[in-house]
């Protein structure tokens, strides 16, 4: 008896030694910190919704071609950048005479009423839209919070939705609705703030008794599945004390094991450092070798911007187009929407959402959980490839120049490509009578299928050339969706 239980405890104990020795602690150096992997479910989710929403949401203007979230920077500093030629003054003069000379950026505060926020009908859109994440602005670069947070009244008078305004937790009302569903919630956190007079005059003590309680208080409190902490590049990591707060992060908070974190933590460390990689307004096809995520709104900016027309935003054919071609490459799309100021999501922005639902709810198998192929996409044969306008901030029309809609003397990206463990799947731009993939063998025995309809193609090989015969064109068995693109699947035996 004594001797099996010697055993017992011999094995318990080095099963316990075992476990430790897998419990990974990461040291406070970027060498450490990148040895985490991006969680898996990340690098599966491939379509998330941005949601910028906060006092700049009242005014709710700037210029087309700039930020509207950038209301109180623009007005305090008299200076526009973005695309397009401004003088700077433009937002002072909307605002003096929409507001007056004597309104200030923070008077905007009480007028965020929130009223009409409605967390579950949001986290429903969500869901109907395909979506895998969202990532919420609870703090933008105004130091605005979207919850009760002490540090959010350092300034000298309250400046948080609790507070002020809607008096509401929003972080904790739309996270409560989010994680009733399948939908991952992500919490996007400005590290610096415009006009705290700490920032301004004693960027220490703003790191010390500003941010970092600050940050630390929004994980604790709402258990984010993804930190996207941005406003960034004015300091540098060690400065920031970010690489201290990472390894807190993955070795001591209740989400070490399943947050995802960006790459934007400190000036010179994007796309260097951090969890993935991030692009904004970038049309080019990045080769990283990390997971990465593309954000950008649907029409321009990424608050709700009024000064933007029905033809600023992009249609959802080209949405759609710039999932597909973001995903073949291996990254993931965080599109935006801005909500009003009394939370609503503007109309035109549901639709889109809804749209894009519509697709990946046909041709989702071709876009969840997949990764790219050796080639990504497939360029026609004449013509200059690439076609990229010479502008800072690039637009949804973009990736319509580079498939259905060619400048003279471009070629086109005839085919995207992704697979997963199953199935190859070709997904074209637009409806031909035969699709060719060129330099591509498939298996005598695979399955072709057209996702939109269900229908069983043929596929034959000629020379280096793998030729699919498609149906001829049925639109009454397609939904109205589903002809943004087109989604072959071909199975790997």
């Amino acid at each position: 008896m004594k001797y099996s239980q010697s055993i017992l405890i011999l094995v318990f104990t080095l099963s316990v030694l075992v476990c430790k020795a897998q419990d990974k602690v990461y040291e406070p150096t970027w060498e450490s910190l990148d040895t985490r992997p991006v969680p898996n479910w990340f690098q599966n989710a491939k379509f998330g919704i941005f949601i910028h929403w906060g006092p700049y949401s009242v005014p709710a203007w700037s210029p087309k071609g700039t930020y509207s979230e950038w209301y109180q920077y623009w007005l305090q500093s008299k200076s526009l950048f973005g695309n397009g030629k401004f003088k700077g003054d433009e937002v002072v003069n909307f605002h003096n005479k929409t507001y007056g000379e004597n309104f200030s950026y923070y008077d905007f505060g009480e007028m965020f009423k929130a009223d009409l926020f409605n967390p579950d009908d949001w986290a429903e859109l969500f869901e109907k839209a395909g979506a895998k994440y969202i990532v919420l602005t609870s703090k933008h670069h105004d130091g605005f919070t979207l919850w009760p947070n002490e540090q959010a009244n350092d300034r000298g008078f309250a400046w948080n939705s609790m507070e002020v305004g809607a008096k509401r937790d929003l972080v904790g009302e739309l996270s409560t609705a989010v994680k009733k569903t399948d939908v991952k919630m992500g919490l996007y956190y400005s590290l610096y703030e415009w006009y705290h007079p700490w920032w301004q005059n004693d960027r220490e003590r703003f790191v010390n008794d500003h941010f970092i309680p600050q940050i630390k208080d929004l994980v604790v409190k709402y258990e984010p599945d993804i930190l996207w902490p941005d406003g960034e590049w004015s300091m540098e990591a060690d400065k920031w004390k970010t690489k201290e707060f990472l390894a807190w992060l993955f070795n001591e908070s209740n989400v070490k094991e399943t947050i995802a974190i960006n790459d934007r933590w400190g000036k010179g460390v994007r796309k260097h450092h951090g969890g993935y990689f991030t692009t904004e307004y970038e049309a080019a096809t990045p080769e990283f070798n990390k997971p990465w995520e593309e954000c950008r709104g649907m029409g321009f900016s990424f608050g709700y911007n009024r000064n933007e027309d029905a033809q600023d935003y992009n249609s959802p054919k080209a949405l759609v187009l710039t999932l597909i071609n973001i995903v073949s490459t291996g990254g993931n799309l965080l599109l935006d929407i801005g909500p009003d100021d009394r939370g609503r999501i503007p109309v035109i922005m549901q639709e889109r959402l809804l749209q894009i639902g519509g697709w990946l709810e046909t041709n989702g198998e071709a876009i969840y959980g997949t990764r790219p192929w050796n080639h990504s996409f497939q360029w026609s044969l004449n013509g200059e490839k690439n076609y990229m306008p010479k502008q800072h901030y690039l637009g949804g029309d973009v990736i319509l120049k580079q498939t259905v809609d060619p400048e003279p003397g471009y070629a086109v990206k005839e085919l995207f490509f992704t697979q997963n463990d199953e199935a190859y799947f070709a997904i074209s731009p637009k409806w031909s009578e035969e699709v060719t993939i060129r330099n591509f063998k498939g298996s005598e025995q695979a399955k072709i299928t057209l996702l939109a309809t269900g229908d069983v193609l043929k596929g034959k090989q000629v020379g280096d050339d793998f030729i699919i015969e498609m149906p001829s064109y049925q639109p009454n068995k397609m939904k109205a969706t589903d002809v943004y693109a087109y989604a072959i699947k071909i199975t790997k035996k």
